[in-house]
């Protein structure tokens, strides 16, 4: 079953605030390898594939730089079809002299950089499934270095030419300010399972056993303040569910918790406990 197939709910749009919308389209496009999808003056759709959008960077009105520890977008995971397009994008971003980070996390391996305004990104590529190691309905992640020469040579010296076709945007990692919280809104609303739990500060959630679509955490503190409406970071991001009925199941779900499930054009936005704003539809 490929990745964005029944019956998973995934991530689809991440939609970021940033303070400067050409320094950031630069950066998407010539560092990352994103294509431009549509344009105006505060606002840029990017795509993969010339079609699916999967990121939107948006400059808004008296736009703050980031402020301090608070809920929100931890960072965005765009998930390369292969272990040669990561060590594709390892060398560009080497040569584009990219402050980098990195993690094997068992069932992948994974890239950490920030866009100019703080924003974080992962680019990562996903071990086979059938690799996944699983303790019931728990799945073991962990953090190990990356064998950064064998992801290189994986690249069979092939030129970078920007992201491949196939790229999805793999999930998302938020900032929330109460765990327990935080887990009852993705499991009992959005129909999330958790399928690891890493220590008493984050969780991972899922459908369909994937690793995680969602991470969630309490690393800038348990109580963490929300950011300021026009501060730069997450402005919203877009789960796709994969049916009508699973989608008008989970509003009901979503009320039926005390959440917001407001209809809009296509589908539905809420809010999770910490303030993060998410719209859901289905293809």
């Amino acid at each position: 079953m490929g990745f964005h197939e029944s019956p998973n709910t995934y991530v689809g749009n991440v939609t970021i605030k940033v303070t400067d919308l050409e320094r950031s389209l630069s950066f998407y496009k010539e560092v990352i390898g994103f294509d431009v999808l549509e344009q105006s003056r505060h606002r840029a759709v990017l795509t993969a594939d010339g079609k699916v959008p999967l990121l939107t960077i948006i400059q808004p009105e008296g736009v703050q730089a980031k402020q301090g520890r608070t809920t929100g977008l931890y960072h965005f995971a765009i998930l390369l079809p292969s272990r040669k397009e990561l060590g594709k994008s390892l060398h560009h971003l080497l040569a584009s002299n990219i402050q980098l980070g990195s993690g094997d996390h068992e069932v992948s391996e994974a890239l950490y950089l920030s866009d100019p305004d703080g924003n974080g990104i992962e680019i990562y590529r996903d071990r086979p499934s059938s690799d996944w190691i699983w303790n019931g309905d728990q799945v073991r992640m962990g953090t190990e270095p990356v064998d950064a020469r064998a992801v290189l040579a994986e690249s069979d010296e092939e030129p970078w030419t920007g992201l491949p076709a196939d790229t999805v945007m793999g999930h998302i990692h938020l900032h929330v300010n109460d765990l327990k919280a935080a887990e009852a809104f993705y499991h009992d609303g959005l129909g999330f399972d958790v399928v690891t739990r890493y220590g008493g500060q984050a969780i991972f959630m899922s459908t369909g056993r994937y690793h995680h679509h969602i991470g969630l955490n309490t690393w800038n503190g348990t109580g963490a303040p929300r950011p300021a409406e026009n501060q730069v970071g997450l402005d919203a991001y877009t789960l796709v569910y994969p049916s009508q009925s699973a989608l008008d199941k989970a509003a009901v779900n979503l009320r039926a918790i005390g959440a917001s499930a407001d209809q809009s054009e296509n589908g539905f936005h809420t809010k999770d406990p910490s303030g993060n704003k998410i719209k859901l539809i289905t293809l």
